[in-house]
């Protein structure tokens, strides 16, 4: 039909008996041994598949289906006619509140949308579920179906869910790896991160911390230190025989994608295309990969090893990296689909620095921020002079002025606003001051004076500032260079156009994210978006499937704050101080990391601050009892509980029995019209 979910059908279905006979004499089947028919079931427990077991008589099992939602019809009917009796089990799912961390893993596998992320704390205005309608005792007319079952999945409740989860661009479940650190399940905890995120050592060092600042707990003290817990797991990919490595669940390797840029959004394209087995290869024309994170960011920030620790993970899962190959100049993308590549990423960032458009920027002492940046990590010492102005607000002139300070030289940051209205990351402010840098508030630069071709000063509108150099770090620009492109929209600003959703271009077999897409963002964003374009690269390379049906449209939503009791929340918790990462004074000032690591002691403190703000509920009327959710958490906090005692009618004597229920039905239905009236 063309509107396939992604998900395809080899080996979803084993037969048996007489009916497995003949698939394999009409050739629509293949015989497998009994191991083979395991080690299937197996796969499709590991891909969240739902078995569903097909009978004629008690006793004579002729079909094992494994089940994708999205695409199984008999799960579709359930679905589309919102009759879960067409599909349930004599079970239902329970969650224990307590247990649960609202990490989604349940939720993202429910076959019939029946469990959703909502709020643990206690509210002011007490929150009742209510369950969806049941047909039983109603004339099920077409306004209680669900024709769009397909793309109308609420995986968040009403009410909103935990903020953290809601505020990170790529929603990884924050309270479950808290909660597996806190066991001292570190493996379990870094796999989990990388579900969403396959550079978790990066992000612990750079990432700009959206899940901090929402916290719950910060609305009683101060945030947990999330990011401080996910270096400390991550720093497992740091020991090669502690890594996380995912299994490889399918195998895409007749398919060949060409990934170009290896920055944070490509790396994550990448990575969750490599662990479908397709044949990837990165493409970019630095000397090494890593983008931004490698020529972008200063090692005291993130130490180079950390990086390549990150990325040996995708060399290990079969991705190859051709470095030093500018694509458009030295192979072209039609060059490239005539070599067999069937789908292109195009992750190329926002590389080049942005002009101050003001008198003087040709003198000799002026750098653009990012070209500094890049100098500094490809290992050049400029020499700057004794006193150095940055012209910037943002975390790249945070960078580029304690750069400039560990080269010798005296930095002033020269900021055209009021210190309330930058930018930067407070944080990274704070590490500024404390290095020795001056900050100088509502100077506007308005030109650039010099003498022998060489700068003298910074002029603003508040006043002249005499310096040897002046760094530009206002800004960065995407550059597409020579790639050929085809039907590819740019806009105004060099961005490239594509659909929000599933981040195809105009050019259907190129896709797009990170910098190139949105402008200058953080490195989580661009991961974030490149998962999303692996999940649709991988629909696109497959004839019939369609892009956007059965996907998550990722509308998270917290819960409204206002509506917290927070007098009983601080009552119920510790209060327990914020763990603050010990400095290695050795490094200070050097262009090593000095920012320590938690001590495993430190993790156990910090997980113990997280309120557990979300936890997920079921539906029961919803609920199919296919026991999915249970084998997806892991945290023992859903069960299948039996709710009724009924045996399976013989295929042959369903229809006398039809009769009897149609007819009972319809005196429950008569019942409940007569009770409404009264």
């Amino acid at each position: 039909m063309g509107e396939g979910a992604g998900d395809l059908d080899e080996g979803l279905c084993i037969f048996m008996g007489h009916v497995g006979d003949m698939f394999n004499r009409t050739g629509k089947g293949r015989p497998v041994s009994v191991a083979e028919a395991k080690e299937l079931v197996r796969l499709a427990d590991a891909r969240g598949l739902v078995h569903q077991i097909t009978t004629l008589h008690q006793g004579e099992t002729f079909a094992i289906c494994n089940c994708a939602p999205e695409s199984c019809l008999a799960l579709g009917v359930t679905q589309y006619y919102n009759t879960p009796a067409t599909s349930k089990s004599n079970y239902v799912a329970e969650i224990d509140e307590a247990k649960c961390v609202a990490c989604g893993q349940c939720t993202d596998h429910c076959a019939n949308n029946a469990i959703q992320m909502g709020q643990k704390l206690c509210a002011k205005t007490p929150i009742v579920h209510e369950h969806k309608e049941l047909p039983d005792d109603i004339e099920w007319t077409p306004e209680h179906w669900n024709p769009e079952h397909r793309t109308n999945r609420e995986y968040v409740a009403p009410e909103g869910t935990a903020p953290c989860k809601t505020a990170c661009p790529a929603h990884i479940a924050v309270q479950g790896y808290l909660k597996l650190a806190a066991q001292g399940r570190y493996l379990e905890a870094l796999e989990l991160i990388k579900k969403e995120n396959p550079l978790p050592a990066v992000c612990g060092r750079v990432c700009n911390r959206k899940c901090e600042d929402v916290c719950t707990r910060g609305d009683l003290d101060r945030a947990v230190a999330i990011d401080e817990v996910k270096r400390f797991i991550a720093d497992r990919e740091l020991e090669r025989d502690k890594r996380f490595v995912p299994e490889k669940l399918f195998d895409f390797s007749d398919k060949k994608v060409a990934v170009i840029g290896a920055g944070p959004a490509g790396l994550s394209c990448a990575y969750y295309l490599a662990c479908d087995n397709y044949r990837v290869t990165v493409f970019d024309k630095n000397e090494l990969p890593g983008g931004m994170l490698r020529y972008g960011i200063p090692s005291f920030r993130l130490e180079k090893p950390v990086l390549d620790a990150e990325i040996d993970v995708l060399k290990e899962l079969g991705v190859v990296f051709r470095c030093g190959v500018e694509v458009g100049r030295d192979v072209t993308i039609q060059q490239l689909r005539e070599q067999g590549y069937d789908a292109f990423y195009l992750g190329v960032g926002a590389q080049k620095s942005a002009s101050l458009g003001i008198p003087g920027e040709e003198l000799q002492g002026v750098w653009g921020g990012i070209d500094f940046l890049r100098e500094v990590n490809a290992g050049a010492r400029p020499a700057l002079g004794q006193k150095v102005v940055v012209v910037g607000g943002g975390n790249v002139a945070m960078d580029v002025a304690r750069t400039a300070v560990r080269l010798g030289a005296e930095v002033t940051v020269a900021y055209r606003r009021k210190e309330s209205d930058m930018p930067a990351d407070p944080a990274e402010v704070a590490e500024a001051k404390e290095e020795g840098v001056n900050f100088l508030f509502e100077h506007r630069p308005v030109s650039i004076e010099g003498a022998d071709g060489r700068v003298t000063a910074l002029v603003c509108e508040a006043g002249t500032i005499p310096c040897d150099a002046v760094l530009a770090a206002v800004g960065q620009r995407i550059d597409l260079g020579a790639l050929d492109l085809g039907e590819v929209k740019v806009d105004e600003k060099g961005r490239v156009l594509a659909d929000e959703v599933t981040f195809q271009t105009a050019q259907p077999d190129i896709f797009v994210g990170g910098d190139a897409h949105t402008g200058p963002k953080f490195a989580i964003d661009a991961i974030a978006q490149g998962k999303q374009a692996a999940i649709s690269i991988h629909r696109y390379v497959h004839p019939g499937q369609s892009l956007v049906i059965g996907r998550d449209r990722l509308t998270y939503r917290a819960f409204d704050k206002d509506n917290v009791d927070f007098d009983t929340v601080k009552r119920d918790c510790d209060a327990v101080a914020r763990q603050v990462p010990g400095k290695d004074a050795a490094k200070a000032l050097s262009f090593k990391d000095d920012r320590k690591t938690f001590t495993e002691e430190q993790v156990k403190r910090e997980t113990a601050r997280c309120l557990g703000c979300g936890a997920s509920f079921v539906d029961p009327n919803k609920c199919l009892g296919c026991g999915v959710c249970t084998t997806k958490c892991r945290f023992d906090a859903i069960h299948l509980k039996k709710r009724t005692f009924v045996e399976s009618i013989d295929y042959f004597d369903r229809p006398k029995v039809l009769p009897e229920f149609i007819e009972g039905r319809r005196k429950r239905i008569e019942i409940r019209k007569m009770s409404e009236k009264k």
